[in-house]
């Protein structure tokens, strides 16, 4: 998913192994980018486990924090509350970072995607097939 936020920009879906670097977009929104084409925003699916190359950075050029980790699992909050931000990383450590949050410019793996839900169609009995015959 990419927050509401990059619905004016260029869109795609991550794919496994493929790098990606945390950017700012013309909307003023923070999220993610392939290194070769950082006006596309890359979009996470909940449950998206991704590696950064180092420990993560919040923050601007001034006032850094570090998360004091590399590990995440893309996932959405406060999804009751429409106008605001909902794309975040939970990192290992238990720290929850909005994407929009990140410094500019740290790179990052796809380790893997999240499962697809297998769509079940409900199972509708068939009547026992009837064949009449006419009589001759």
């Amino acid at each position: 998913m990419c927050d509401y936020s990059l619905h004016a920009v260029e869109t795609r879906p991550a794919e496994v192994a493929e790098t990606l670097v945390s950017t700012n977009f013309s909307t003023g929104t923070g999220g993610f980018a392939s290194p070769d084409d950082p006006k596309v925003a890359v979009c996470l699916r909940p449950g998206t486990e991704i590696a950064f190359e180092n420990e993560v950075e919040t923050g601007g050029m001034m006032f850094r924090k570090s998360v004091g980790d590399r590990l995440a699992r893309f996932r959405q909050i406060a999804l009751d509350k429409p106008y605001r931000h909902h794309d975040a990383l939970e990192f290992s450590n238990g720290a929850i970072v909005l994407v929009t949050h990140l410094t500019v410019g740290q790179r990052a793996t796809v380790l893997q995607l999240p499962a697809s839900p297998i769509e079940e169609k409900p199972q509708v009995p068939h009547p026992a097939a009837r064949y009449e015959t006419a009589d001759v």
